[in-house]
C-alpha cells in the first residue's frame, strides 16, 4: 500500500508511514529467503514472526530511504503488546480463553501504540511504541527497542529488492 501511495506521500510535506508490527518478532532472528512465503514447511507462529520483522525491516529501510533522498516523510512502526483481539480465535483453548482474560489488555489499549506512532508530535523516523508493562504485554505505549534482527541493513534492502519483485510494486525515489 505505501508503495502504491508513494508518489502522494512524496509531496505531502510532513508525511508519515506507520506499520503494524508484534512484539512476537523477537521469535525469529532473520528472515528465511530461502522460503519467505513458508511453501516448503509452515509454521503459523513463525511465519507471524518473520512477518512482523519484515514490517520493521521495511519500516527502517524506508526511514533511511526517505533521509537519503531528502524526502520530508518519517516511518515509525508500532506493536500492541498482547490485546484480546480476533487473532487468537484459533488459538486453541488455553490462549483464547485463559491467556486472553488473564494476561491480555483489551483491543482498545493494544490500539494506542499504532495511533502513538502515527500521532506523537516530536516522533522521529525509525521509532517504534509499545507497551512496557508485564514484559511488553501491557500498558500505554511508550519508545521501545526492537530486536538486532530488525536492525540489519543488509537483510532490509534484500528484502526490499524480493518485495518490489514479488509485489510488482517499485518505489521511485
Amino acid at each position: 500500500m505505501t508503495g502504491l501511495l508513494f508518489d502522494l506521500i512524496k509531496k505531502t510535506p510532513g508525511a508519515r508511514v506507520t506499520t503494524q508490527s508484534s512484539d512476537l518478532h523477537r521469535r525469529i532472528d532473520a528472515i528465511h529467503f530461502e522460503d519467505i512465503n513458508w511453501e516448503k514447511s509452515y509454521d503459523k507462529w513463525k511465519a507471524y514472526a518473520q512477518s512482523k520483522l519484515a514490517n520493521l525491516l521495511f519500516t527502517y529501510e524506508l526511514d533511511r530511504q526517505f533521509k537519503a533522498h531528502n524526502i520530508d516523510a518519517i516511518a515509525t512502526a508500532a506493536h500492541p503488546g498482547f490485546a484480546e483481539t480476533n487473532l487468537s480465535r484459533h488459538s486453541g483453548f488455553v490462549v483464547k480463553y485463559l491467556a486472553n482474560k488473564l494476561l491480555a489488555q483489551s483491543a482498545e489499549m493494544g490500539s494506542l501504540p499504532i495511533v502513538r506512532a502515527a500521532t506523537e508530535k516530536d516522533a522521529k523516523g525509525g521509532e517504534y511504541y509499545g507497551p512496557t508493562k508485564m514484559g511488553g504485554m501491557r500498558g500505554y505505549p511508550e519508545l521501545v527497542k526492537s530486536n538486532e534482527a530488525s536492525y540489519n541493513t543488509q537483510a532490509a534492502k534484500h528484502l526490499w529488492e524480493v518485495s518490489e519483485k514479488l509485489t510488482g510494486v517499485h518505489f521511485d525515489f
